[in-house]
């Protein structure tokens, strides 16, 4: 299948930031600007829940426990996704992936990111 590359997680300390990226496939690069676009974590042990959004107009939702710590952007030069990381909590320990869609949904693999207590 047909999968977003992700880029950007790693191990952290407390207060620490990561910035994690999702670039698109060959196949809607040309469409890049349609496509709505978020990312998703899984806590160990937890559901998979939703993180941050942004539509292909660039209106922005995030989840509640990360408002004002993490930033969701795109670049339609770029074709990439990005979610940048500030103050990071153990709490944000998790995999997480990216999702594009339109008619069509996008997923990535998943990139871990641990961060110390």
């Amino acid at each position: 299948q047909v999968q977003l590359v992700e880029s950007g997680g790693g191990s952290v300390q407390a207060g620490g930031s990561l910035r994690l990226s999702c670039r698109a496939p060959r196949m809607i690069t040309s469409v890049f600007n349609m496509y709505h676009m978020g990312w998703y974590r899984q806590p160990p042990g937890k559901q998979r829940e939703m993180v941050a959004t942004i539509t292909n107009s660039g209106n922005i939702a995030y989840e509640d426990s990360v408002n004002g710590r993490f930033t969701i952007s795109r670049s339609g030069s770029r074709k990439i996704m990005y979610l940048q990381m500030n103050n990071l909590k153990y709490e944000d320990t998790g995999v997480y992936y990216c999702k594009f869609w339109n008619h069509q949904d996008y997923w990535g693999q998943g990139t871990q990111v641990t961060v110390a207590s």
